[in-house]
């Protein structure tokens, strides 16, 4: 069983920055691809990020390109998500999840465990 731990989240002005965390259990963590997920208040879990396993391939959504940066830590079995310039529309929970197989990065069907959320408020 694998379980997923996020943190850092927190209330930001719009502009500032926040990191998020997530930290994995077990053994095989630097095998696997790792992605960051969103969710809005009444809107549907959104891609913002993927890295995988090695940290050389990076994925983002449109929407926070040039803003947010995905790495990781294999040492640590900790994936990371810096979040610059942030906007109110970034408000969320952020969530982060392992990759089935480095492929459907995009997709929730492409993840089979996830965390249990961390909250990100960016106000105006």
């Amino acid at each position: 069983q694998v379980q997923l731990v996020e943190s850092g989240g927190g209330l930001v002005q719009a502009g500032g920055s926040l990191r998020l965390s997530c930290a994995a259990s077990g053994r095989t963590f630097s095998a696997y691809a790792m992605g960051w997920f969103r969710q809005a208040p009444g809107k549907e879990r959104e891609f913002v990020a993927a890295l995988s396993s090695s940290g050389y391939r990076q994925y983002y959504a449109d929407s926070v390109k040039g803003r947010f940066t995905i790495s990781r830590d294999n040492a640590k079995n900790t994936v990371y998500l810096q979040m610059n310039s942030l906007e109110p529309e970034d408000t969320a929970v952020y969530y982060c999840a392992r990759n089935i197989g480095h492929s459907n990065y995009e997709s929730l069907s492409g993840y089979d465990y996830w965390g249990q959320g961390t909250q990100v408020t960016v106000s105006s």
